[in-house]
């Protein structure tokens, strides 16, 4: 069955793209899961296209724009992007694997993409990590030409995926820099630094030119909040270095199965050990992929790092395992790896229909708690909006608390309203606190939507409003001990400045 399988995405590749495509597609727009708080978070920053946003490079905010433009502000319209470019990379994929090595290495390399269950969720959610996948991969294509094929023109396209990639996440940036160390450890090729990787270098620094540009305007604030992934604001002892280390593996090996995690580390570990005796595609895959992998791994024990960051280099990694001549032991567990991948795979898809069925529905059971109860939340803010103000389209929406409320009801409301945020720490904490307030709309009426842990309103904002009142309240659907409330500010004096100061409103 195994080989059955390879043979037919070997031969039938276009088919078999295809038809994943469809199979993903027709499963996006029968779903009726929510956007999670970053997907409409980003769908937010695209309704203001910029050059960068607070946390992030632009290109999830332009594709979002481009794609609802077309399809409508809609679940579909925000979420298609990730099934076409996952679509993308796995061609990519299979023609880069297919160049280091063999058409069979090509259908191996996408035949383990599609067993890795992040898979899943990279080709259904719409965040940074759709165009990160699919421009790093993409990036691996040009520069195999490149390199391997000497292609000139291929350094230019190159510089431009890279260049893509990096407007998709700031890690890309370890495209150039591994590419560098790749050219560095073999005097045989640092000719190329003359004027080959010049032409590449050239789209990456047009593309980062904007990014610099826009946070040299802002403070900084995306190379700030990049800054605070990395080390450890207080002091942690031996037992939280192992707890963060053990909880990023287990994210891994849910995310790429138990034996394809254990398998990419061992043959990683092992072609690192003989680095200097690889040949050259083979040093140069384990740069991009299995090096960073371990180098992601090695940093978990030293601080928490998000289960997501090494998805990329899973892909690399597919390429160097889909062209070892696998013999005994190895072959068996990669088809074992496979078979339980697909397993995993076909779960993740039908979890929705397993939650109904179990009624796991708000249980710590719930999976997919993330996805649910965004509409039923911003149609009880809606009831609640229409029956308190007397100027519907002139009320002001404010919210507290974290920057997804804010999001999810900008998005879910009917009217897919500007919604603000007030951060009373005075801190920059989300593109919302970069954004400006509604200083334009002086002496309008405002409804605050905040959650019960945020009950105690800030003085500042009080003080703002002519009156400021507590309207009505309704549990949280998500939570049932909590409940959110909603207040009405009656003539905005001015937008306070932060302030650490709450007063409370009966």
């Amino acid at each position: 069955m195994f080989e059955s399988i390879l043979n037919l995405i070997e031969r039938r590749f276009a088919f078999i793209l295809t038809a994943v495509l469809i199979l993903r597609v027709s499963y996006l727009s029968s779903s009726d899961l929510d956007l999670i708080g970053d997907e409409s978070y980003y769908w937010d920053w695209s309704r203001r296209l910029d050059w960068c946003y607070y946390s992030k490079p632009p290109m999830v905010a332009w594709l979002i724009a481009a794609s609802t433009a077309v399809f409508g502000d809609n679940a579909l319209g925000v979420r298609l992007p990730a099934v076409l470019l996952g679509t993308l990379a796995l061609y990519f994929l299979y023609e880069t694997a297919k160049g280091f090595y063999s058409s069979r290495a090509g259908a191996l390399a996408v035949l383990i993409a599609l067993a890795m269950p992040f898979n899943v969720l990279a080709n259904f959610l719409m965040t940074i990590d759709a165009p990160l996948n699919c421009f790093w991969i993409a990036s691996m294509y040009f520069l195999r030409k490149a390199l391997f094929d000497h292609v000139l023109k291929a350094w230019l396209w190159a510089g431009v995926a890279t260049g893509a990639a990096l407007l998709s996440k700031q890690v890309a940036i370890l495209i150039p820099l591994m590419l560098m160390v790749f050219l560095l450890a073999d005097s045989s090729r640092r000719h190329l630094f003359k004027r080959e990787f010049l032409l590449y270098l050239f789209p990456v620094l047009v593309c980062l030119t904007p990014i610099l540009w826009w946070n040299q305007q802002h403070d900084w604030v995306m190379f700030g909040h990049s800054q605070g992934h990395f080390g450890n604001p207080t002091p942690v002892n031996l037992q939280t270095h192992l707890q963060n280390a053990g909880v990023f593996s287990l994210y891994q090996l849910l995310l790429t199965t138990p034996v394809l995690y254990t398998y990419i580390l061992v043959i990683s570990f092992k072609k690192l050990c003989i680095f200097n005796r690889l040949i050259a595609k083979e040093q140069f895959l384990l740069l991009l992929g299995p090096v960073l992998l371990l180098g992601i791994l090695g940093l978990s024990f030293l601080q928490k790092v998000q289960g997501n960051w090494p998805m990329p280099f899973y892909l690399s990694s597919a390429i160097l395992i889909s062209g070892q001549s696998l013999v005994g032991i190895w072959q068996k567990s990669l088809k074992i790896g496979l078979t339980i991948g697909g397993v995993m795979v076909l779960l993740t898809y039908a979890l929705p229909v397993a939650i109904d069925n179990l009624k796991l529905h708000n249980t710590s059971l719930d999976p997919l708690s993330r996805f649910r109860h965004w509409k039923e939340v911003s149609d009880s803010v809606e009831s609640m909006r229409r029956q308190v103000t007397r100027d519907y389209e002139g009320t002001i929406l404010i919210t507290r608390g974290h920057r997804c409320l804010t999001s999810q009801l900008a998005f879910y409301l009917p009217d897919q309203p500007v919604v603000y945020h007030y951060e009373a720490s005075g801190k920059t904490t989300s593109q919302y606190d970069v954004w400006d307030g509604p200083e334009k709309m002086l002496g309008s009426t405002a409804l605050i939507v905040t959650t019960q842990n945020n009950a105690a309103i800030p003085s500042e904002l009080i003080a703002a409003f002519q009156s400021f009142n507590l309207v009505g309240h309704f549990t949280d659907p998500m939570n049932l001990n909590n409940r959110y409330d909603l207040y009405l500010g009656e003539k905005l004096k001015y937008w306070p400045k932060s302030s650490d100061q709450t007063g409370n409103i009966d």
